[in-house]
């Protein structure tokens, strides 16, 4: 029989429709089964789930052929699609009281299933990926011990090791979530977690699975065509009319805002300028002014003339005027978190970009969508927090957060062998530097952002160490955060870099500010100025010396 991956590398280097088609013909009861216990017995939202997971398979086909085995992968890809989908149907239902889902008959499961089945899913990815692969393997897919080995690179007596191991941790799951079962716990999940699909599910979603990622763009709109555009299509509609007018409104929220500083601005600039031009009119008219008033008009004169030559950064000076008394007392709580993501995967966050001129991207992102977005980017296999530092600045004052730690890099030979004990040290992580104020007149956080990683690049003959900087001005309402995201190279010294032909990767700057009053904040509270990590004195070596020849120690 073939393997999946080699089926995977067909379809993508000739389109092969017959090699995708046995890859959904293998797999399609194991999808289709755990989309069924998520979305509660629903048929219609089990093949939509179905639907999404396979067309997601066909447009990554190139990166995915490079896995022993897809059962994993596609088991965790329909856990999050049905999520997905069941939030939207609870939002629908909120919206449309009319609609109700039309209920489905079905025989009455044994007694023991029916305890697993509603958490069997969230019990299962609470697991490590190697046990669940595994369980999925002989459990799900009714794999035998050799065959199991065969996926995961083991013998048969390993693999039957591992699969019962990981099938005592999915058992204490059960028992921390107070579920027990009367008869074999393995038996009562291999008779009953795979239920068959309907027999022409697998023909319709290879040809519709094939056609929207053909076009680039998956849409849920395309899968309800090919399917069945029953009310959901309304339901659809609504949301995206919702979402829309949210987002018109929040911008010209911000809008008001801004043209009502600017205009406050001009009016005190007008009123100067009056000022200053009928005082030197009256001078230049008046004959017979005393000697004493011409001085001290040449005195006002000198007086604004240095005032004007004063270095005064423009930004501040315009902070304090539009700023209320009260904002000396404030101090800003500033958020942070850099994460590494696959560049891939960064269309499935659904953030709205715009892209200045240096190629890098900015987003603001409510609550909602906040929190949307980190339960996605903890599903993500992927994805990984390189640092999350906090800090607590004075409004309209600079703070800088450094979260570092030393790499000794060897020398080296051409070849990449050790040519000497000599290490070289150098400080690679992530760096912050932001100037926040919060304007009181009108609400607002005006943020002076700029924001570094660096890593060590090239290969194990020749090093260099990498800098990424974004640097960006911005300015958001209490509530929001913002997103700086900018294209990076793999870093391949990272200890779970594994690949050194890795795919790019994005950098995702998260940055929300709170405003902090001076009395609800306690002083030994404060953060000022530089926070790292608590021992930052340990250096770790790459790639490591032969065991004669240990590094120095720092």
């Amino acid at each position: 029989m073939t393997p999946d991956p080699e089926l995977l590398r067909q379809f993508a280097r000739t389109n092969s429709q017959d090699a995708f088609a046995e890859l959904v013909k293998r797999h399609v009861n194991l999808v289709y089964s755990a989309a069924l216990r998520q979305v509660n017995g629903d048929e219609h939202l089990a093949k939509d789930v179905a639907q999404m997971v396979f067309t997601d398979l066909a447009r990554k086909a190139n990166s995915l052929s490079r896995r022993e085995t897809l059962t994993g992968w596609l088991y965790t890809s329909a856990h999050f699609a049905a999520a997905k989908i069941v939030r939207g149907e609870s939002r629908r239902r909120d919206r449309e009281d009319k609609f109700m889902r039309e209920s489905i008959s079905e025989t009455a499961p044994e007694a023991d299933w029916e305890k697993l089945r509603p958490t069997l899913d969230d019990a299962m990815h609470e697991l490590k990926e190697t046990d669940r692969e595994a369980i999925l393997l002989r459990y799900f897919e009714n794999c035998q011990f050799a065959e199991v080995g065969a996926k995961l690179g083991l013998n048969e007596n390993a693999a039957r090791m591992r699969v019962e191991r990981a099938l005592e941790k999915l058992r204490a799951v059960f028992a921390k979530r107070g579920i027990t079962t009367g008869t074999a716990f393995a038996s009562v999940i291999s008779t009953n977690a795979i239920q068959m699909a309907p027999a022409n599910l697998a023909a319709t979603l290879t040809t519709a699975s094939i056609t929207a990622a053909g076009t680039g763009t998956f849409t849920l709109l395309k899968i309800m065509t090919a399917t069945k555009l029953k009310l959901a299509l309304s339901a659809l509609v609504v949301a995206g009319a919702a979402t829309a007018f949210v987002l018109l409104n929040q911008a010209q929220k911000n809008l008001r805002a801004e043209n009502e500083l600017l205009r406050q601005q001009i009016a005190q600039l007008q009123t100067d300028n009056e000022s200053f031009s009928n005082r030197l009119a009256a001078a230049a008219n008046s004959k017979s002014h005393s000697d004493e008033q011409l001085n001290e008009l040449l005195k006002l004169r000198g007086e604004v003339t240095r005032l004007r030559q004063q270095n005064v950064p423009p930004k501040a000076a315009q902070s304090k005027t539009s700023s209320l008394p009260e904002a000396e007392s404030i101090q800003i709580h500033l958020r942070t978190r850099f994460v590494s993501l696959s560049t891939e995967d960064l269309q499935i966050l659904g953030i709205r970009w715009t892209t200045d001129a240096q190629g890098s991207r900015t987003g603001l992102l409510t609550e909602q969508q906040l929190k949307i977005i980190n339960e996605a980017l903890q599903g993500a296999s992927d994805a990984s927090v390189i640092s999350a530092p906090q800090v607590v600045a004075i409004n309209g004052e600079h703070a800088t957060m450094s979260v570092t730690r030393k790499v000794g890099v060897p020398d080296l030979n051409e070849d990449g062998t050790l040519h000497s004990t000599n290490v070289s040290y150098v400080d690679t992580g992530t760096i912050f530097e932001v100037t926040p104020l919060f304007l009181t007149n009108s609400s607002t956080f005006d943020l002076n952002l700029d924001a570094k990683l660096i890593q060590l690049a090239g290969d194990s003959s020749q090093t260099n160490l990498q800098t990424i900087e974004v640097t960006n001005h911005v300015s958001l309402q209490p509530g929001q955060t913002v997103v700086l995201e900018r294209e990076i190279q793999p870093d391949k010294f990272s200890e779970s870099s594994t690949n050194a032909t890795a795919d790019p990767r994005s950098l995702l700057m998260f940055v929300t500010p709170t405003v902090v009053k001076a009395s609800d904040y306690q002083p030994n509270g404060r953060v000022s100025g530089i926070v790292k990590p608590p021992d930052n004195t340990d250096a770790t070596y790459f790639p490591k010396p032969p065991p004669q020849s240990p590094p120095p120690n720092q």
